[in-house]
C-alpha cells in the first residue's frame, strides 16, 4: 500500500508539472507507458519508443537520450518489485543469513556481474556508433524485431528438454556468461534486452521463470549504467524542459513497469513465448510497410 500511495503521488505531481510546463506532456505520458510495458516484455522497448516518438512527432528526444534516460523508471520498478528479495540477499551477502542463503546470494550476484560485463564493455566502446547509425532507423528496428520473433518461435519448437536450472541461486558462471553474450545483441534497437537475455538463459538451461527473473535482476546494473552514462554525456544538451519530460516519463514508466513485471511472471508460468514471437514478426512487417509508404 505505501508503494501505491507514493507512486500515485509522484504521478499526480509529475502530471501537474508536465501539464503546466510542457505542452507536449501527453506525448511524454504515452512514451512512459510504452517504456513501462515494453521494457519487460521481450518485444524491444527502445524500438517501440523510437517508432512511437516518430509517429507522435515528439520533439524532446535529445538525440535518443530521452528514450534511454526514462529507463531509470523501469530500473526503479524492478527494484521496487523485488525489494523484499533484494533486502534478504543483502543480509545474506553480509553473512546475516544461513550458509545456504549466503551461498545462493553470492552465486546469483556473481552471475549478474558476469552477465553484465559483455554488454557494458561493448556498449561503452560502440555507444557513439549505435546512437549515430542505428537509432531512428526504422528498417534496422523492423529487421531486428522480425529476426528476434523467428528465434523465439524456433526455440519454442525445439524438442522438450528438462531445464537444468530452476533457481536463481543455482545459476552457474558459464550460464551467466551465455546470458551476457546474448544481451550484447540488445544494443541493436529492436532486438530487446529482456528478449535477448531470456533467450540466452533458455539456451543456457534455465527454465522460463528463472531466465525471466534473472533478466530482471540483470537489468538493474545494465539499464542503470546505460542511463547514467547517457545522461552524463548529454548534460550540455539537456535543458530545463527536458528535465521535466525525463522526470515525467520515468515516473510513468516506473508505475507501468511495476505492473508489467507481475503480469509477465504470471503469464510465463502458464504460457510459452510464441505469442511474443508472432507479435514481433507482425510489428516488424508493419514498420517496414510504414517506412515504405513514407509514414516513418
Amino acid at each position: 500500500m505505501p508503494l501505491v500511495v507514493v507512486s500515485f503521488a509522484l504521478l499526480v505531481a509529475a502530471l501537474a508539472f508536465g501539464a503546466i510546463a510542457d505542452p507536449e506532456w501527453w506525448k511524454v505520458v504515452i512514451l512512459g507507458v510504452v517504456q513501462g510495458i515494453t521494457e519487460w516484455l521481450p518485444i524491444s522497448s527502445t524500438g517501440h519508443l523510437l517508432i512511437v516518438a516518430n509517429l507522435l512527432d515528439f520533439q524532446g528526444s535529445i538525440g535518443g537520450t530521452f528514450e534511454i534516460a526514462i529507463q531509470l523508471g523501469t530500473v526503479l520498478s524492478v527494484v521496487a518489485f523485488y525489494a523484499r528479495d533484494l533486502l534478504g540477499q543483502g543480509r545474506a551477502l553480509l553473512g546475516q543469513s544461513s550458509p545456504e542463503a549466503t551461498a545462493d546470494a553470492r552465486r546469483l550476484w556473481l552471475g549478474v556481474l558476469i552477465a553484465f560485463i559483455p554488454a557494458a564493455v561493448v556498449g561503452l566502446l560502440a555507444r557513439d556508433f549505435i546512437k549515430a547509425v542505428l537509432f531512428d532507423t526504422a528498417e534496422v528496428i523492423a529487421v531486428a524485431l522480425i529476426v528476434g520473433g523467428v528465434i523465439f518461435l524456433l526455440i519454442e519448437r525445439r524438442p522438450p528438454r528438462l531445464a537444468t536450472t530452476a533457481a536463481l541461486g543455482q545459476i552457474s558462471p558459464l550460464q551467466a556468461l551465455g546470458v551476457g553474450v546474448a544481451q550484447v545483441f540488445a544494443l541493436i534497437p529492436g532486438v530487446s534486452r529482456s528478449g535477448s537475455s531470456i533467450v540466452g538463459g533458455l539456451l543456457a538451461g534455465l527454465d522460463r521463470r528463472t531466465a525471466t527473473a534473472f533478466s530482471f535482476y540483470l537489468s538493474i546494473p545494465t539499464l542503470g549504467l546505460a542511463t547514467l552514462v547517457d545522461l552524463l554525456s548529454s548534460l550540455d544538451r539537456i535543458g530545463p524542459a527536458d528535465w521535466g519530460r525525463l522526470a515525467l516519463g520515468a515516473v510513468v514508466a516506473m508505475i507501468v513497469g511495476y505492473l508489467t513485471i507481475g503480469w509477465l511472471l504470471r503469464y510465463i508460468a502458464r504460457n510459452s513465448f510464441v505469442a511474443f514471437g508472432i507479435y514481433r514478426i507482425a510489428m516488424g512487417l508493419l514498420i517496414l510497410a510504414l517506412a515504405a509508404t513514407g509514414l516513418l
